[in-house]
């Protein structure tokens, strides 16, 4: 008998800290997977002087800190959506060579980022693309002349808004299958199904595209496991190009392979 009480005390304290743990993971969860004010790939480059600063007007009343370089020589115009760290600074070297690929580029930050209003969610997100793409739009850019580039988080944002669209082409920088499905790897003992808000179903929604598209993912990305990567790339229906090196991590290495990967990409666009 008194090895009973002993067992349903521990099984009743076990079970209060998990539902614990649960409620506080639920509640605060969207302060795990957004970092705005985490800056970890600052490089002390200077951006190219000749970029604008301009102000996307979004839903809720929300404006958009963005940067905007245009060349009327260039053909395309990439919109950049960052992933869920830090400022638009930690993306310098990437926009300078988009610049010196002969691409225009529109990068935002999100909502909650770079000192803009509202705090980050799924579909905030979607809504700050969507009215990206429609200042663009506005600004005489056509979807056919838009390139989508999600890097990490924005994968699947880029994923979203690109869903029966057809855009220049789309890249993906270390692309996930689904928050869900990483959030398995860093809470395996959580009910993620069940409590994550948040959930970025990439891989339902990659069959629905239908631009041509551009993986990338490094090897020795620790972030995202590269499977996810390629099984996002095994299933594109869409005309589809991967570039998968061996060594690089999540913030994948702009060296010259990576260089020449979307100079050719860029090359096959119509």
């Amino acid at each position: 008998m008194k090895l009973r009480r002993i067992f349903l005390y521990v099984f009743l304290s076990f079970s209060i800290l998990y539902i614990s743990v649960c409620t506080y993971m639920y509640i605060f969860q969207r302060n795990f997977l957004y970092h705005p004010y985490q800056n970890n790939y600052l490089r002390g480059e200077k951006l190219n002087p000749e970029v604008k600063e301009v102000f996307v007007p979004s839903t809720e009343g929300i404006i958009l800190k963005s940067w905007f370089y245009k060349n009327p020589k260039n053909t395309y115009t990439v919109l950049f959506f960052h992933g869920n760290a830090g400022e638009l600074g930690n993306r310098i070297y990437k926009l300078n060579e988009l610049k010196n690929l002969n691409l225009n580029y529109l990068i935002i930050s999100w909502r909650g980022f770079s000192g803009n209003r509202g705090s980050p969610t799924e579909q905030g997100l979607y809504s700050d693309a969507r009215s990206a793409i429609d200042w663009l739009e506005k600004n005489n850019i056509l979807k056919n002349k838009i390139i989508l580039y999600g890097e990490s988080l924005g994968t699947g944002v880029a994923i979203e808004v690109a869903q029966n669209q057809k855009f220049a082409g789309i890249i993906l920088e270390s692309p996930y299958t689904s928050i869900v499905d990483a959030a398995k790897i860093y809470y395996p003992y959580l009910p993620v199904d069940f409590i994550l808000k948040d959930k970025y179903l990439s891989l339902k929604k990659i069959k629905n595209i239908t631009s041509p598209v551009l993986v990338m993912h490094g090897g020795a990305d620790r972030i995202i496991p590269i499977a996810m990567g390629k099984k996002l790339f095994d299933e594109i229906q869409s005309k589809k190009y991967g570039y998968f090196p061996k060594f690089d991590r999540h913030m994948m290495t702009y060296n010259f392979e990576l260089k020449t990967e979307l100079d050719k990409f860029i090359k096959t666009l119509n």
